[in-house]
């Protein structure tokens, strides 16, 4: 195949990709709705409703790396449909239960875990396929298109989730589900995973073993300063987002009495500011220091989160408050496409075919992990300290640790080309 042939189809992974992603991502959003509103209106208890969560959560965070290892080991194309594939036959078992016995939270349990399960190899598989699928110079744009079918299938999701639930069956709202992912296999399927991999990798599978595998992923990770660089700010984010997740809603429901509906409201404006950027970089050039570039994104995103703060200190009218934290959400969502679309980049740029799989499932596992932690901390801290004290000790924190691992040492050896750069002003200067 010659390269004009080459980026023609790698138009089509372009799109082919983003429709694919929106399918899937709006089907398991609108399904995890009914399921939460369904536990929640049948048992009326928080812990039944928890349980879901950590069954999502915890098969993510078990089966990362054993994903990654497998990714990188066998066809990514295979890997993808299979863990659709069994995302649908989860549903429509499920939707055979159902039919024959009703629906039960022991169902409910064991589907989101298989789903969650599945997600994680398909996730990972296709994050570590995207520079087998597009060429170099649209990463960017992939992962920002990405980005808004996701982001707009979280906007979409709890619209049509809600009305779906009060108008038709929960039958109905499966086999929805189970055509929506059967879309998505097919869609999967007429796509070529290898077709910019600059070593066939994913037709041989290593003889080494998985656990060999995984600590040789690791090591790879280990022996790159600034991939370690990378992953330690992704992480830090990622635990000090949990200042955020606990402390706005504990701030706006338990502290300033805002109504369910107008919570709503100001959280539907982050994916909104999510969907916004993603088009942005869509549109725009691939940033040229993008190390550069998240680093002040983060410190951004430590003022928007002590932001949160301000209507516990200056007295504000119950709209202009809702309107300011409308605004709070739109900027938090820009801000983390801001850090996340050049990282993604820099990180698709960066690490070699063969380990790609296994990078990004230490990267998610960790983020997994850290997610319940950060939370049980922050939860055990708002309950016992003034909310204003944590968030604003905890931005301090979070900017201090990026301006440390962002420092302009770290930069300039990420960046080469900025510190040329750099000289040549100080010459014209002279």
């Amino acid at each position: 195949m010659d390269h004009a042939q080459k980026l023609k189809q790698a138009t089509y992974h372009l799109y082919t990709f983003m429709i694919s992603k929106m399918i899937s991502s709006f089907g398991a959003q609108v399904y995890a709705f009914a399921m939460s509103f369904y536990i929640l209106q049948v048992t009326g208890s928080a812990t039944s409703f928890a349980m879901n969560l950590v069954c999502s959560i915890v098969p993510r965070t078990i089966a990362g790396p054993i994903a990654g290892v497998v990714a990188d080991r066998y066809p990514k194309k295979r890997i993808v449909i299979t863990a659709q594939i069994l995302m649908t036959v989860t549903i429509a078992v499920l939707l055979l239960i159902v039919l024959t016995q009703g629906l039960s939270l022991t169902a409910i349990y064991m589907t989101t875990a298989i789903l969650a399960t599945a997600s994680s190899f398909s996730s990972i598989a296709f994050t570590s396929s995207i520079t087998g699928l597009i060429d170099q110079e649209r990463i960017q744009k992939a992962t920002s298109l990405n980005q808004i079918s996701i982001s707009f299938a979280a906007i979409a999701s709890p619209a049509v989730g809600g009305l779906l639930y009060g108008t038709v069956s929960i039958p109905t709202i499966l086999l929805l589900y189970i055509v929506a992912s059967s879309i998505a296999v097919l869609l999967e399927s007429t796509m070529q995973f290898t077709l910019f991999t600059k070593e066939n990798t994913d037709e041989t599978p290593s003889k080494e073993s998985a656990w060999e595998s995984f600590k040789s992923g690791i090591r790879y990770v280990g022996q790159r300063s600034v991939m370690m660089t990378m992953i330690s700010i992704s992480l830090i984010v990622n635990f000090f987002i949990g200042a955020f997740e606990i402390g706005y809603s504990y701030i706006l429901i338990d502290t300033l009495q805002v109504e369910s509906t107008h919570f709503g409201v100001t959280q539907g404006a982050f994916s909104l500011g999510m969907l916004v950027l993603s088009i942005y970089f869509v549109k725009r050039q691939e940033v040229q220091f993008p190390l550069l570039f998240v680093k002040w994104g983060i410190v951004a995103l430590g003022f928007i989160i002590a932001g949160i703060s301000l209507p516990l200190f200056i007295s504000m009218s119950y709209t202009f408050m809702i309107v300011y934290f409308i605004l709070i959400q739109l900027a938090m969502g820009a801000t983390i496409m801001i850090i996340n679309t050049p990282l993604q980049v820099m990180l698709q740029k960066t690490i070699q075919d063969e380990f790609k799989g296994r990078v990004f499932s230490v990267l998610e596992t960790c983020a997994m992990a850290l997610v319940p932690l950060s939370m049980i901390i922050y939860g055990y801290l708002y309950d016992r300290f003034p909310s204003e004290q944590i968030l604003l000790i905890s931005v301090c924190m979070l900017v201090g640790a990026v301006l440390y691992l962002g420092r302009a040492s770290v930069i300039k050896r990420v960046h080469p080309e900025l510190r040329a750069k750099t000289k040549l002003r100080e010459k014209e200067a002279v």
